[in-house]
């Protein structure tokens, strides 16, 4: 599952996220600067009401940023037409859709309509996209049923298949596991894994597995009071930002065994 263009070189200058309104501007983040020039694996984790989900919608381009620049391999991102978009970034969102009458096959060969024609006839090759897509989410059992009959967890999976038959470079999440139980969080985010060391993607998530986060993302971005800490995870939890974001009297980062304790 080769992406259209493998090397991402992805960047937001002084970026502001919010939301606009006619009496007042609600600013979320602000000087938002990062970086990403190589297929990582990055969990956007924080605190509730932060900001998580509305700095990857924003970078998504599901809604508007409010100032600063976002450029993917050079080119702004307001440049790109939504095909081309849809070419560099597959989006699976935490809402996902309850009544439809599609088939779980259906529904994955939708993320090949970047690539077909005007006939939305299926080549050879979306066929093959599709069948690997459910196979790596572990859904291919699932593609004669109907979505609607689904559970919630096995519907986060279906729309996760959906995003890598898109077969973009760049996949962003919003909390993918928040559906699942603790076994099959741990199988999407080594799925996540794969996606990034075999297959070049691009991953970015926002999550509340912060323990999963630590053992299995390559680069974390931690939102606090308005700040954004970028590094490795290995680093970002060296310099203690795990404990001083989420240390509480209750429970306490080790930073020795990469997880959680009460006090």
């Amino acid at each position: 599952m080769n992406s259209p263009a493998t090397h991402i070189d992805f960047q937001t200058s002084h970026l502001s996220i919010g939301y606009p309104s006619r009496k007042e501007t609600l600013e979320v983040l602000s000087e938002i600067n990062l970086t990403v020039n190589q297929p990582e694996l990055i969990a956007i984790i924080g605190k509730n009401g932060v900001g998580k989900s509305t700095l990857l919608r924003t970078l998504a381009g599901l809604q508007p940023a409010l100032s600063g620049s976002y450029a993917i391999n050079g080119k702004q991102s307001h440049s790109y037409t939504p095909l081309q978009w849809a070419q560099m970034i597959a989006v699976v969102l935490t809402e996902v859709p309850q009544n439809n009458d599609f088939t779980v096959y259906e529904m994955v060969a939708f993320g090949r309509q970047t690539y077909t024609n005007w006939l939305d006839q299926h080549t050879i090759q979306d066929k093959e996209k599709i069948q690997e897509a459910l196979e790596i989410t572990h859904t291919w059992e699932l593609c004669r049923k109907r979505f609607a009959e689904l559970s919630d967890g096995q519907r986060q999976k279906v729309m996760i298949a959906r995003a890598l038959a898109q077969d973009t470079p760049i996949i962003m999440l919003d909390e993918p596991t928040v559906h699942l139980d603790i076994h099959h969080s741990m199988e999407m985010f080594v799925l996540f894994q794969k996606l990034v060391q075999k297959h070049q993607k691009t991953v970015i998530m926002t999550t509340h597995e912060i323990g999963l986060s630590v053992k299995l993302a390559d680069m974390l971005w931690v939102i606090d009071h308005g700040k954004i800490f970028t590094d490795k995870t290995q680093q970002i939890v060296q310099n203690q930002i795990i404990s001083q974001v989420f240390d509480t009297e209750l429970i306490r980062f080790n930073t020795e065994t990469m997880n959680f304790e009460y006090r």
